[in-house]
């Protein structure tokens, strides 16, 4: 019974084994499932190269307008953040005493002209000396400038607007006692503006006056502003190694402010033939960014199938969702734009394009 059961359990395990190594033979020839990708067939093409900076914007014309005499204000002629022309009534300091002191000064240059004409009818008569007329004359001029001094003294406390601009907030009240020097209310000159910003010293051979800027402002609408490159400056920063560089753009609806942040792309000069792919293809890695070719392969049974093929890639400059590539591709060449990650070398893929990653020059995400 022994030897009987014995041969029972061994021709049962057998009879398993036999079965478990048909299984595993079974799924050895199994491969894994073709993985979904999207793909895009790669082709030259006209490249704008920009160089992209960060900048801020400055005022044509900006100052904080302030009286140079202390004085009482008696009279505030604008509002807050209105637009003024250049000559503009802003201000008036109280001048009673100027102007007192400018009527005691009319009537001595009305008697200095009085006795000026007696001493010239005199001299003609040959009842006066020269050097009287001359006194009288003298006296008369001294008398004139006195004048215009205290016209001077009214006007320099009666503050007007330099030049066409905005004005900011105001700072003043009527009544208020103000020093010499105390602003009164900051004024700017805004269309045209200045942009300011700085490149490094290697890019100073692509640029040059007159070049072409694009700009962009945080907070502003999507609108793309242009203008050209007004002014480089001669010296480079020894700290940074950057040189300073200036740019003028219309700004008639006064959207973009003195002072703000702004994106600025100078355009150079436009690359014909450049492969771009989009930013979704590449795979990033220390050793090398890749991209995976979509190649005609063979299955383990001989049958047609599409595999995935691993291509070492050098990049170049990017714009927008893509970038170019400055080789490791030809024109023509099918790679894989989405499921990059999921992927090795010879992998079984299945193309499906139905939904395509985003790949625009000037993409416009929605606001999240």
């Amino acid at each position: 019974m022994l030897v009987l059961t014995f041969f029972a359990f061994a021709i049962i395990a057998l009879v398993y084994i036999k079965g478990f190594k048909a299984k595993m033979a079974a799924y050895a020839q199994m491969g894994p499932p073709p993985t979904a990708v999207t793909t895009l067939v790669t082709k030259a093409q006209t490249w704008q190269p920009v160089l992209s900076v960060v900048g801020s914007l400055r005022a044509i014309q900006g100052v904080q307008i302030s009286t140079d005499l202390a004085g009482i204000v008696s009279e505030i002629a604008f509002e807050s953040g209105t637009p003024v022309k250049k000559g503009a009534l802003l201000a008036k300091l109280d001048t009673k005493q100027e102007e007192a002191q400018l009527h005691s000064a009319q009537a001595r240059l009305e008697l200095a002209k009085v006795n000026l004409a007696r001493k010239k009818d005199l001299l003609e008569k040959k009842a006066a000396s020269q050097a009287d007329f001359d006194s009288a004359a003298a006296e008369a001029r001294m008398a004139d400038a006195a004048v215009e001094e205290c016209r001077a003294l009214i006007a320099r406390k009666t503050i007007t607007a330099p030049f066409d601009g905005i004005l900011g907030i105001r700072q003043i009240n009527v009544g208020q006692y103000l020093n010499a020097g105390t602003g009164i209310v900051a004024l700017q000159s805004s269309d045209p503006i200045y942009a300011e910003f700085s490149i490094p010293q290697q890019h100073i051979g692509k640029i040059n006056l007159k070049k072409k800027i694009r700009l962009t402002a945080k907070g502003v609408s999507d609108t793309e502003f242009e203008g050209e490159i007004n002014a480089i400056n001669s010296l480079v920063d020894e700290t940074t190694r950057n040189i300073a560089v200036e740019a003028i753009l219309p700004n008639p609806g006064h959207q973009l402010r003195p002072g703000m942040f702004v994106n600025v792309e100078v355009l150079l000069p436009e690359q014909g033939g450049v492969l771009t792919i989009p930013a979704s293809s590449i795979n990033y890695a220390p050793y090398g960014d890749s991209v995976y070719l979509v190649q005609e392969g063979k299955d383990k049974d001989g049958k047609p199938q599409k595999q995935a093929v691993q291509k070492f890639v050098k990049l170049g400059a990017s714009r927008g969702d893509q970038i170019s590539v400055l080789s490791g591709l030809k024109e023509g060449d099918e790679i894989v734009t989405s499921g990059v990650f999921k992927l090795r070398s010879n992998a079984p893929v299945k193309v499906n394009n139905t939904v395509q990653p985003r790949n625009e020059e000037n993409p416009k995400p929605p606001e999240t």
